[in-house]
């Protein structure tokens, strides 16, 4: 396989900083190397160049912080992503999970796509909802064309029109665990599937990927959107906005491996390592064994 690895050091939208030392973190965990290992052809663009904190307004538009130096990136990052031929698999590596606003767009060449977030938070919060105003609590809200116009269109041809969405119906959550009450009537409204903690608990991570596959079965692409906090804190503890009760390490495996066998993922993110908080950079190789399982890692 053709593998394109992109790195978008952004930590805009996160309300800690740290997160844009997750690109630098996850390749001095290998990644490329692992991913050779597994007989893939791999190519590294470099990183998206993004407003550091220090020089940029806060408070930019509408009370969402930093929004237009994210919006920036987040542009850069789809227009780097949609210039790669659509038979390359491209990883993106944040930064926070606000960058998926421009790779899932990127990486769907304008086709209908579904989207795999894999995540303690649902991040379905918009500008009005949300309490903090940081943009990586609201990226699939604007990937489905809520929220601000502007965030909501990137990829959009034509920035007036309505733009490239995910559909919510072709939009499955796994590993929610803390939901905001405003954003869970949105997710309700939407109807966007969802499996929380406890549904993994009763079902089991076998039925859920199995009900996910089928229940995307009839969209073009998959994208994988994979937070490193959907993993319980034990197993990643370097990220910004840990919850604990997440996904044990074979659960977060299981999960990859049976996309894996699928062949019907397409690109993904791995979002949310941060190095400040990590300890020995765990929390990246545990992440970069994720992307192994998902692209082919075996046992046997």
């Amino acid at each position: 396989m053709q593998i394109s690895i992109l790195g978008i050091p952004m930590d805009l939208g996160a309300g800690r900083r740290g997160v844009d030392m997750g690109p630098a973190a996850l390749r001095n965990a290998r990644l490329n190397a692992v991913l050779r290992g597994l007989g893939h052809h791999v190519s590294d663009l470099g990183d998206v160049a993004v407003t550091i904190p220090e020089t940029a307004d806060r408070l930019e538009h509408s009370g969402l912080i930093f929004r237009d130096s994210i919006l920036a990136a987040c542009t850069a990052a789809c227009e780097r992503l949609s210039a790669l031929s659509a038979d390359v698999f491209p990883i993106s590596i944040g930064g926070d999970h606000s960058v998926s606003m421009g790779t899932v767009p990127g990486a769907s060449h304008g086709r209908r796509t579904g989207l795999i977030w894999v995540d303690a938070h649902t991040d379905y919060n918009t500008p009005g909802s949300s309490e903090s105003g940081n943009i990586h609590g609201m990226p699939v809200a604007h990937l489905t064309g809520l929220g601000d116009p502007q965030l909501s269109r990137i990829g959009s041809r034509n920035r007036e029109g309505a733009g490239w969405q995910v559909r919510p119906e072709d939009t499955v959550m796994i590993g929610i665990r803390s939901v905001d009450g405003a954003e869970r009537e949105l997710v309700k409204q939407a109807g966007i599937k969802v499996y929380t903690m406890k549904d993994v608990d009763t079902l089991g991570m076998s039925r859920i990927a199995a009900e996910t596959l089928e229940r995307l079965g009839g969209v073009e692409r998959l994208h994988v959107s994979y937070d490193a906090d959907a993993l319980d804190p034990s197993v990643c503890p370097g990220v910004g906005t840990p919850v604990l009760g997440g996904l044990s390490y074979r659960e977060g495996h299981l999960l990859m491996e049976l996309l894996a066998e699928s062949r019907r993922v397409t690109s993904l993110d791995i979002v949310e390592v941060n190095p400040a908080l990590d300890i020995r950079n765990k929390t990246a190789e545990v992440m970069v064994g994720m992307a192994a399982s998902l692209l082919g890692q075996k046992i046997m």
